[in-house]
């Protein structure tokens, strides 16, 4: 297959490049690599989306497949224009933040999505959920309804960037000292890991899937994941748990982001973390072991270090600083 990747440099985009060019697919990239290049083998249009269609330009001839992962519906709509008239496949990777409401366990494919954000407002972190759901919308259009629009959950793995899911290991990992975490008990976490979220991607090419599917991990209890990452580290280090409103009182963040604990969810989220994925799977969605994902993790997260600076979590100073509080001292 010719297979035009409209990125190819951050996680998720750099992985199916790398996939596709394992699988003996002719692969091109379309990418500005300000910060990273593609994959060796992989052929490279340098530009930069936020130019407009001139970006385009350089891309010639007919794809087999073409796989978008933007998240501005700008750009977004710029190369819809510009190649959806010669893309034998097309590929939007969504999010379940497009869906309008995320408190319902089980939710499927047919739950409501939120308002397609307006042509003309800009993107921005804040209405995230609002411009996937307009990309959305647009590519159904560019395309007559014959797109796989893929609703991805929480993406991790190896190499994440974020630092969302590997805080988890890499902190019983780091040190024998109590764990501080949230007071949720068995509630869902839900993860694909990387390489099966692009393993899919590339499989629905190849088979022409098309559609909204959720590609979600399968759900696993908060406490379960605690003691694999306690069992994969070797760690003695005992949990110490915090009730959620003290957390929200002493700032601590849920999710992700600086002083947060991550996989942790506001309230009315008791779903989100837990969509159904056997649409998916039905389609040929295959999930590894989610305990091969957690101690490659570990594994990642040696090797990137354990005491590095972090996108998401507690440093070591705020968590013990809020142990001494929890504990009265």
């Amino acid at each position: 297959m010719r297979i035009l990747v409209l990125g190819g440099t951050a996680s998720l985009s750099s992985t199916i490049a790398a996939q596709a060019l394992a699988a003996g697919h002719a692969v091109t990239c379309l990418a500005r690599g300000t910060a990273a290049e593609p994959p060796p083998g992989a052929d490279w249009v340098k530009a930069d989306r936020s130019n407009g269609t001139v970006a385009y330009a350089g891309l010639t001839g007919e794809w087999d497949a073409v796989i978008e992962v933007a998240r501005d519906p700008q750009p977004a709509r710029e190369a819809l224009a510009s190649l959806a008239g010669r893309a034998g496949h097309w590929t939007f990777v969504s999010s379940s933040s497009a869906y309008a409401e995320h408190a319902t366990p089980g939710a499927a494919e047919d739950a409501p999505l939120l308002p397609p954000l307006p042509a003309g407002v800009p993107f921005s972190p804040e209405n995230y959920g609002e411009s996937k759901a307009a990309i959305e919308e647009a590519t159904l259009e560019a395309t007559n309804g014959a797109a796989h629009l893929c609703r991805a959950g929480l993406v991790s793995g190896p190499g994440d960037p974020t630092d969302r899911y590997g805080y988890w290991p890499g902190r019983f990992e780091r040190s024998p000292a109590p764990v501080l975490v949230p007071d949720i008990g068995p509630e869902p976490t839900q993860v694909i890991d990387v390489r099966d979220l692009a393993a899919w991607i590339l499989r629905a090419a190849e088979q022409g899937t098309t559609g909204p599917l959720n590609a979600t991990g399968d759900p696993v209890p908060f406490t379960h994941l605690l003691d694999s990452c306690r069992e994969e580290s070797g760690s003695s280090a005992t949990t110490i748990p915090a009730n959620e409103d003290w957390l929200v009182e002493q700032g601590v963040n849920y999710w992700s982001g600086p002083d947060s604990l991550p996989l942790w969810l506001p309230p009315r989220h008791e779903g989100f973390m837990a969509r159904s994925n056997q649409a998916a799977k039905a389609a040929g969605m295959v999930l590894r072991p989610w305990q091969e994902t957690l101690a490659d993790t570990l594994a990642d997260e040696r090797a990137r270090g354990l005491d590095r600076p972090r996108k998401a979590g507690l440093s070591p100073a705020t968590e013990q600083r809020l142990l001494k509080l929890l504990q009265g001292g």
